[in-house]
């Protein structure tokens, strides 16, 4: 199971902005299921929630009464670098000669650890474990000399990796992507009031309307009724490296992300990989619910029949899975369970996004052999995982990834499967409409920022006593 990373939102000059931030951050529950909250801000000051659980979990109605303010900041975190704990839940609150600085971050700064030990040489005190708060020393340096916008261009200048921020402070509103542009970042209104979020799945909810995408490596400032667009310091890369994973896993299928349309593309996927190749089988069924949109594109293309023969329940929660192995996999079969009478003595091609650890898959493949199915073939929607990524996704060790440890015969051989297929690269980049880009390290291990110091998403615990 791949992990997300976390999602972003912010409203600017709003009578219902906490209460708007609550459900745009509802909207995107699906990028951080570890912690939740909000900072808004009423003109005088700053207001606060933040929780560990689900956003409706974190927030009543009590305390959305008390996040007084027209602006507000909000973010859904689940841990790519630090551990998931309070202390670690964003919006980052920092006081700084009198004013109150929100910040939130998806993403993953890949000098964080260099740029800690910096700090602390200089005499910085951390309380956290995360990279935000490496990013926030550095925009409160940086603040000395400039006004908010300026000090978010110096703080960004020295960081490296994949950034989307919102930074808030004075009735202020600063929203960042960094310069290859790793993640999505949508900019909207709604009644007049500027709105950004991670996917437009958020304004979508809201009845807002997307405007466009934020670029990669722009700064867009909102000051009252004035909102301008400004870049980042320092050279640009030639060409974005958006993270192709948004469009295979991570984002709803629902969102516009990267100026491409979720679903249509994971149905071009599937599309594909019929092209490629479509086994003799009685029928295809997708892994819900990520794999439901390249089934949807495989079945069409291959003409073959497509059923629902693994139900998917939907009230299970992250904080049902115990941390032992067995209880892990005990966790595979209450999330998803086979509709026995479709299984027993069929052929059947099982469709899903990706492999990764390979865990889930044997479990589920198991059960079907379990249950008398005749024949199980296996096509996934994008190529093998073969390396780590550094940018937000949670999969940052080599040796935890089975397509780097095993050849395509030997994992077919470890899951038990009649035949397997990946989608090849070619595959996946024609699903696209700007293939050249995407980031495609995972697959390729080409890496457009590079990462001496990567692979602990805890490398910055150290003693700050957050763990």
């Amino acid at each position: 199971m791949i992990k997300h990373e976390c999602g972003v939102f912010g409203i600017y000059d709003h009578d219902d902005a906490a209460r708007l931030a609550y459900f745009g951050l509802y909207a995107q529950q699906h990028r951080g299921q570890e912690s939740a909250g909000i900072v808004t801000f009423d003109g005088k000051a700053v207001n606060e929630h933040r929780g560990m659980g689900l956003v409706p979990d974190v927030f009543s109605e009590a305390d959305l009464q008390r996040l007084v303010g027209r602006h507000a900041v909000g973010h859904v975190r689940y841990s790519t670098t630090g551990s998931s704990s309070s202390g670690n839940a964003q919006p980052f609150l920092a006081n700084y000669k009198g004013r109150a600085i929100a910040l939130a971050h998806n993403g993953n700064l890949v000098n964080a650890a260099q740029l800690r030990e910096d700090l602390e040489n200089e005499g910085a005190i951390f309380s956290t474990s995360n990279d935000t708060e490496v990013f926030m020393h550095l925009l409160v340096r940086a603040l000395r000399h400039n006004d908010l916008p300026g000090a978010v261009k110096e703080a960004c200048y020295r960081v490296q990796g994949a950034y989307c921020l919102l930074v808030m402070a004075d009735g202020v509103m600063v929203a960042v992507r960094d310069p290859h542009g790793f993640h999505p970042l949508a900019f909207g209104r709604m009644n007049g009031s500027p709105v950004f979020a991670s996917e437009t799945c958020a304004f979508d909810l809201l009845e807002a309307e997307f405007v466009r995408t934020v670029e990669p490596g722009e700064v867009v400032v909102v000051e009252g009724n004035s909102v301008r667009s400004e870049r980042l310091i320092g050279p640009m890369p030639e060409k974005p490296a958006q993270c192709i994973f948004e469009l295979i896993y991570f984002a709803r299928p629902d969102s516009y992300v990267f100026d491409e349309q979720v679903y249509q593309c994971r149905k071009k996927m599937g599309w594909n990989l019929a092209m490629e190749s479509a086994p003799d089988v009685d029928f295809v069924m997708p892994f819900p619910d990520s794999g439901i949109y390249p089934a949807l594109g495989f079945a069409q293309r291959s003409g073959l029949h497509y059923e629902h023969a693994m139900i998917r329940n939907h009230y299970v929660g992250r904080t049902f899975i115990q941390p032992s192995q067995s209880m892990r996999s005990f966790g595979v079969r209450v999330k998803i369970n086979p509709v026995r009478e479709m299984i027993e003595g069929k052929r059947i091609c099982i469709i899903d996004d990706s492999i990764v650890r390979g865990t889930t898959m044997m479990t589920r493949v198991k059960k079907l052999r379990e249950l008398g199915a005749k024949e199980v073939h296996i096509r996934i929607s994008s190529p093998p995982v073969m390396s780590p990524c550094h940018y937000g996704i949670d999969f940052s060790s080599r040796g935890e990834l089975i397509a780097a440890q095993h050849s395509l015969e030997e994992i077919q051989r470890k899951l038990d499967v009649d035949s397997l297929h990946y989608l090849s690269i070619e595959g996946l980049m024609g699903s696209v409409s700007k293939p050249q880009h995407y980031c495609m390290a995972c697959f390729t291990g080409e890496y457009p920022v590079p990462c001496e110091e990567c692979g602990d998403k805890f490398k910055l615990e150290g003693s700050c006593g957050s763990r």
